[in-house]
């Protein structure tokens, strides 16, 4: 077995029994992972400079092939259902078995890297990959130990993928051919079946959301920036409801774009890159993220390109609506170089309101704050997950994340609860979905106008203007703002049918109240009333 790369860490891959290799290449070089891609015709070259690359019929997430070994060490700390299914460690090593065979006599990829910018809470990652590409997602993503760290490096946690590997479901006890299985007591996660690269990303994540509660570490989905006075704010959504988008805000410099952790310190970025949407990506509204499309080291995930003339069109969903961009988070400019921030100031939690009732922003208590982090309603936009169609899907994801959680959502919630109180953060819900009228009628929020609502209230431009109730959800809502129409923050003036609005309205607080059931044993008094307004 060949094994080359800057450097090769002290730990080689024969501890995951990974023998008989044709070659291991080892934390490659941006250059050379470019070289290995094309040579291999994983990827091509756009114009510009960055590299694109195909995923075939897994265009997003299958969060349905996600399973979690069944083991006595975590057994009782996993919050078993839909989302945390479980796999018995026989198919789980029957599964190893059959990765270890399939990499004999092909090249991997490996990658040594670090999840958390916190050194108090950082998770040393091994990415081992079939495809040159998929290295370099992994090495755009996560943080990049030093050149001495490396030869040092031990991996906390491996993530084997092998796109190429199809799992029998009779014999492996998976549903499809596709699988993601996670197991804590080995400390390892195996893909494959998809070359959908955020899978490796979200299983670091689904890790650190385990592990960080423990040490009183509140993983959280979202993105994270601070003001010129040193103030942090959060960014709750799940995706295409604008984290990315907000969170690049040349105003305020970027911590991270979608995975921190809150500690007693403060906010820290899981990442060292970001992974943007990129459908329909606007020069003008936003820059900073179209300028990364254009630039050598950025990894382009279903991106339609000219054959010939290899030019983007990021205009087209000839693939997937849920074309993606990776790239280094120094590519965004007013980066932190640390990120870190200081405790959150202001949460935000974002919603794509497909129905189009919810206001573009209104400010919550803190009852209210932890009634919708425990809702985290939104609408699921096509493409981002297997099986969602090509309209918008109204749901409810616990904490913004719930495919994340391997805990009960109570956990997570009661730990926001906490920290919200010990530091009086503001909260506000802001919709970035549709105005007057539902999805089909109305139109999207429009950018401009989230963008001016969002810095009026952290730079503390809403806290003198007068507010109004709501009437359907109980939300406070500011009559004003300075740069946005008034009749805009009004969801009902922005219908033209207003008995049709109000009927809508009722619909959408009859699924929050039906939804919430489920939480009610694990919420007190108060968090339950904050919700009887809203589905009166």
């Amino acid at each position: 077995m060949t094994i080359d790369g800057p450097v090769a860490s002290r730990q080689g891959l024969e501890a995951l029994g990974l023998k008989n290799l044709a070659a291991a290449h080892f934390n490659l070089s941006v250059p050379r992972l470019y070289e290995a891609a094309i040579r291999r015709g994983e990827a091509q070259l756009a114009q510009g400079g960055p590299l694109v690359a195909y995923t075939g019929h897994h265009t997003g997430r299958s969060p349905n092939d996600k399973f979690i070994v069944e083991e006595a060490s975590s057994k009782a700390d996993i919050a078993w259902g839909d989302v945390n299914k479980p796999i018995s460690r026989g198919h789980f090593d029957g599964v190893l078995k059959k990765v270890q065979a399939y990499l004999q006599n092909r090249e991997a990829f490996v990658v040594d890297c670090h999840a958390g910018a916190d050194p108090a809470f950082r998770l040393n990652v091994r990415v081992v990959c079939e495809n040159a590409w998929h290295a370099l997602f992994a090495r755009n993503m996560f943080l990049r130990p030093s050149h001495a760290a490396l030869s040092e490096f031990d991996p906390d946690f491996t993530i084997v993928q092998v796109p190429g590997l199809h799992a029998d479901p009779e014999v492996d006890g998976t549903k499809t051919e596709c699988f993601v299985l996670v197991s804590f007591e080995r400390r390892l996660v195996l893909i494959g079946g998809t070359s959908y690269a955020g899978e490796i990303k979200k299983s670091v994540f689904s890790v650190l959301n385990y592990l960080l509660p423990r040490q009183d570490v509140l993983p959280m989905h979202c993105s994270a920036n601070i003001g010129p006075n040193g103030d942090t704010a959060i960014f709750f959504g799940l995706s295409g409801t604008g984290k990315t988008t907000l969170s690049a805000d040349g105003t305020r410099t970027l911590i991270g774009d979608d995975e921190h952790g809150w500690s007693e310190h403060g906010v820290f970025n899981f990442e060292g890159g970001c992974y943007a949407k990129v459908i329909r990506l606007s020069a003008e509204a936003e820059p900073e993220i179209h300028a990364t499309t254009h630039r050598f080291g950025t990894v382009l995930e279903n991106v339609v390109m000219d054959p010939e003339t290899h030019v983007l069109d990021l205009d087209s969903a000839h693939f997937t609506e849920n074309t993606r961009a990776s790239y280094p988070i120094d590519f965004i400019p007013n980066v932190s170089d640390s990120g870190q921030g200081g405790l959150p100031k202001n949460i935000v939690m974002l919603t794509a309101d497909a129905f189009g009732v919810l206001p573009p922003i209104s400010r919550l208590t803190p009852e209210q704050a932890m009634y919708h982090f425990l809702s985290g309603y939104t609408a699921r936009v096509a493409g981002t997950e297997k099986g969602v169609g090509s309209e918008p899907k109204a749901t409810f994801s616990t904490c913004f994340g719930a495919p994340f959680m391997p805990r009960h959502p109570s956990v997570y919630a009661k730990m926001l609860g906490a920290k919200m109180a010990k530091t009086g953060a503001n909260c506000w819900l802001v919709n970035t979905g549709w105005s007057g009228g539902a999805y089909g009628v109305g139109k999207r929020m429009a950018i401009g106008h989230t963008r001016t609502l969002v810095r009026a209230a952290l730079n503390g431009g809403l806290e003198k203007v007068e507010f109004f109730t709501d009437p359907h959800f109980g939300l406070a809502v500011p009559k004003s703002c300075e740069g946005v129409p008034s009749e805009v923050l009004d969801p009902r003036q922005t219908w033209k049918d207003k008995l049709s609005y109000d009927q809508t309205a009722r619909e959408l607080t009859r699924r929050f109240e039906q939804n919430f059931k489920q939480f009610e044993p694990y919420v007190g008094d108060e968090v339950k009333a904050a919700g009887i307004y809203a589905a009166a």
